[in-house]
């Protein structure tokens, strides 16, 4: 017998390719959460919360310029870039057109999200501690800056920043899953940073937890069955095994197939929030500090389509009669549930969680368009989107209780907006706009995101899918307008609200979100070309 040390299998291994400038916007985002760490350890506390915005922005404004890299390299965006076998990461991680304009997306939303929360505050209901410093001491107005107390928030972003980042360019299920957990373990933290409704966030963040550890458990197991398939975890060989190619067609498992695909599905509609998997998100949207909620809200949805998008075009598409029924009821389903349930809402937070649910719904609509103008379609989608939400989020924290020192908590009932636009009318114009936008009327983005999704739909014979979206944007309509009458055409009852003065960071976020809101519904070309020029997934 021979001896097992004397087994040559060190000739046997092979070293994967790695690919360091396709990654590089990951190990930058991963790098600097790491450097995050160490200031959180070792920084001064009077200064901690300043090198933490310095270090997030840095970091991330660092790692979209290696997006452009990438953008204007080239090689990575066309079919004859990197080869599905010798892609980076041993073929992981695929660097191509979906997952530069995803990540470049993530990025871009990211960066705008953290200059929301350098706000300055009172509420408590972002970072400030409860009892802020002794009036008239000199600590006074440091503590009253929001995320000084806890500047954790800037490390945890960025983890969760850097899995985002990962998911829609995973290659296989297994790194996928690794991805998911990486993003969503610090957004369970997150949600619970709320010191003023510190009950109701702690609420949030505990659902947001273990709902997220029952649909991770889901996706792990569909990918466990999807292995038992294809005898393989990476999306391109499952996908031959469905359809025979460079392998005989497995025979006598479609078992496996269907209850893998159901199982992955629960996994993934439950991060994008389709119903009947949304349950959590009113929840979390209300419970959450506001700036995490505009985070969470834009750049896990563009994240968790991507990845959404990469596995029905890239893994499934043989599939795709078995799969496509059921997506189109759970669309249809979201689309319903969104903009009705929205009607009743009377905080301002949990209307726009239902309104991104319906959302959801509109996005999947350019998802089971199976073509490359449906991929288009949604990464316009997203991207407008995203700054929409960024945007409106930055409004609604800003909108406070008129407090003893002017300035109270968070003022997020209907009531306390009514007569808004009298008393603030450049807050309450830019809110119109957002709220405009989500409701697709034209000139907005949002009205050229639903068109490119629903003309998708309609090119591919899903005209009916379309049909009771645009129903479902016609319903939606309603509750957007609601607001924009209170603000304009109702006088205030019981306590008034009013517009703290934004800070720098925030007035740029929520400025820079109405440009792209504008120009986008005005020349959406703009964006159209580069989204079609993205919208090809290699193996």
């Amino acid at each position: 017998m021979t001896p097992l040390l004397s087994v040559p299998v060190a000739a046997d291994f092979v070293a994967p390719t790695v690919d360091y400038v396709a990654v590089l916007p990951m190990l930058i985002v991963f790098g600097a959460a790491i450097v995050a760490v160490l200031v959180e350890a070792f920084a001064p506390r009077a200064s901690r919360f300043s090198i933490q915005v310095g270090v997030a922005l840095v970091g991330l404004i660092a790692a979209l310029g290696a997006v452009g890299k990438l953008i204007v390299d080239g090689t990575r965006v066309e079919t004859a870039g990197i080869p599905a076998a010798d892609g980076t990461l041993a073929a992981s991680i695929v660097i191509d057109g979906p997952a530069i304009f995803l990540q470049g997306t993530i990025l871009a939303l990211s960066i705008l999200a953290v200059l929301t929360m350098t706000e300055r505050s009172t509420d408590g209901g972002a970072f400030t501690p409860q009892a802020s410093a002794v009036p008239g001491s000199p600590g006074e107005g440091a503590a009253r800056r929001v995320g000084l107390v806890q500047s954790e928030v800037f490390p945890l972003m960025l983890f969760s920043v850097g899995g985002m980042l990962m998911f829609p360019a995973s290659n296989d299920l297994l790194t996928m899953f690794v991805a998911l957990e990486v993003f969503s373990l610090p957004l369970y933290l997150l949600c619970g940073l709320a010191r003023r409704r510190r009950l109701l966030s702690q609420e949030a963040s505990l659902k947001y937890f273990l709902l997220g550890a029952f649909s991770s458990a889901f996706f792990l197991y569909g990918a466990a069955l999807l292995y038992g398939f294809a005898e393989s975890v990476r999306l391109a060989d499952i996908a031959a095994a469905i359809t025979g190619t460079g392998r005989p067609a497995v025979v006598g498992q479609d078992g496996l197939l269907l209850l893998g695909i159901a199982l992955l599905a629960v996994g993934l509609l439950f991060k994008v929030g389709a119903a009947p998997f949304h349950i959590w998100t009113p929840d979390v949207y209300q419970g959450a500090p506001t700036p995490v909620t505009g985070f969470m809200a834009a750049c896990t949805k563009v994240a968790a389509f991507g990845a959404m998008l990469r596995v029905v075009y890239v893994a499934l598409p043989g599939a795709r009669w078995d799969f496509m029924p059921a997506l189109w009821g759970v669309a249809i389903l979201t689309m319903v549930v969104g903009s009705v349930i929205a009607i009743v809402q009377t905080d301002v937070k949990r209307m726009l969680a239902y309104s991104s649910i319906a959302h959801a719904g509109f996005l999947m609509t350019g998802v089971l368009a199976i073509d490359k103008i449906g991929i288009s379609g949604v990464l316009f989608y997203l991207f407008v989107y995203g700054f929409t939400t960024i945007g409106a989020f930055a409004l609604v924290s800003l909108v406070r209780d008129a407090g003893e020192d002017g300035v109270g908590g968070e003022a997020t009932h209907l009531s306390q907006w009514a007569g808004l636009g009298k008393r603030h009318p450049m807050a309450a114009g830019a809110f119109t706009l957002f709220l405009l936008a989500m409701a697709g009327i034209p000139l907005t983005s949002g009205f050229m995101g639903k068109y490119a999704v629903f003309s998708a739909a309609v090119s591919n014979g899903a005209w009916v899918l379309a049909l009771i979206g645009v129903l479902a944007s016609a319903v939606a309509a309603f509750f957007y307008v609601r607001v924009i009458v209170l603000m304009y055409f109702s006088e205030p009852s019981g306590s008034a609200s009013v517009v703290a003065t934004p800070g720098v960071g925030t007035l740029f976020a929520i400025l820079l979100s109405v440009v792209v809101t504008i120009v986008l519904g005005i020349a959406p070309t703009v964006l159209f070309g580069p989204a079609e020029a993205a919208s090809l997934f290699l193996p």
